[in-house]
């Protein structure tokens, strides 16, 4: 299973090839998006020029994936991840932290371009849709 990053599903809609590609080699595998970057790409579509456009197309990703909420389990582990984070002096943004514990909870691989801040996070797998599988 597959957790699409924010990065991810924006590269998916502009069409870039590789991104393209790799959803197309991946069709017959679940993925889903966590609430947090559904409302990343809310917040994308509110200030953009074509608010209604794009705002319709994020709405139309709650028909194709599912939306993965916070749990509190999900909590657990973002508290956790945080602390021992800390501890080493490592700090991610709280929302892709959010993401990642969502990810490690649900055992999902998560799919992003932003790896500088996941591969901070022990024990998550990753996948750069970006780059040719």
């Amino acid at each position: 299973m597959f957790l699409l990053d924010t990065d991810t599903i924006i590269y998916s809609l502009k069409g870039v090839p590789e991104v393209v590609e790799n959803f197309r080699a991946h069709a017959t595998s679940p993925k889903a998006v966590s609430v947090i970057s559904y409302g990343e790409l809310i917040y994308g579509a509110e200030k953009s020029q074509h608010r209604n456009k794009n705002l319709a197309k994020i709405h139309r990703l709650r028909e194709v994936f599912p939306i993965i909420e916070i749990s509190c389990a999900i909590m657990d582990t973002f508290g956790g991840l945080k602390a021992d984070l800390s501890r080493q002096g490592k700090t991610v943004d709280d929302f892709d932290l959010l993401i990642g514990a969502t990810a490690l909870s649900l055992g999902y691989c998560i799919v992003s371009n932003n790896e500088k801040h996941f591969r901070k996070i022990p024990g998550l797998e990753l996948q750069n849709w970006t780059i040719k599988q």
